[in-house]
């Protein structure tokens, strides 16, 4: 895809997230969260799916990493609202950064450019991103209907009592994020009803009490 097609799905993920943050705080944007924080934590969490130990056998659980980045992206999203730029506006910059992928010999190389940035600079490397989407073959339309139901998921996590501290994030001896992997799968990106049905599919399959 081009810079010019993935910048109105961008824009549209720019306001889900503003969305999403404000259901977690009404007034977000002026609590200084530290977003970067969370990206090069995030960071260190997706290389345990990715694997980094030398001394064990391990193998990369990509459906995992990819929604780790998928995390990332979120935060990213979050670091870049600036309440000046419209969401055109970033969206944009970001794809014009997207689409000069910064990359290293490997991915685990390639997250930690974008974790130290995160850390030197308390922002979004935008291009570091795309390289790491780059090293494990992940293009935008992925990146798109993951983000979508990630999306999803965390209005869902806020809806059964996430802020509160009584939501299961395992279910059944699985995190919720592998359960949203399945239902992703199991429909399509083009149905209108799409963020819905992902809603509708993660209440059928989250323990009643």
């Amino acid at each position: 895809m081009t810079q010019n097609d993935i910048t109105v799905p961008l824009a549209t993920m720019v306001e889900m997230q503003d969305a999403m943050n404000r259901k977690v705080h009404p007034q977000w944007f002026e609590q200084n969260f530290a977003w970067f924080r969370a990206i090069w934590l995030e960071c260190g969490e997706m290389l345990d799916h990715y694997g980094w130990k030398w001394w064990k056998h391990q193998t990369p659980d990509l459906e995992q990493v990819k929604m780790e980045l998928v995390d990332i992206f979120h935060f990213g999203l979050s670091c870049r609202i600036n309440g000046v730029d419209s969401p055109t506006e970033i969206a944009k910059q970001l794809a014009a950064e997207m689409a000069e992928p910064k990359a290293a010999d490997s991915f685990p190389e390639t997250l930690e450019i974008l974790a130290a940035t995160a850390l030197t600079t308390r922002g979004f490397d935008a291009h570091a991103f795309a390289g790491c989407m780059l090293k494990i073959d992940m293009d935008f339309a992925e990146l798109y209907r993951s983000y979508v139901g990630k999306n999803t998921l965390n209005f869902f996590r806020q809806d059964y009592g996430y802020k509160e501290g009584h939501y299961q994030k395992v279910w059944d001896g699985r995190e919720d994020n592998e359960h949203l992997v399945e239902v992703l799968a199991s429909l399509d990106i083009a149905d209108p009803d799409y963020q819905k049905k992902v809603y509708q599919g993660l209440v059928e399959r989250y323990p009643s009490e």
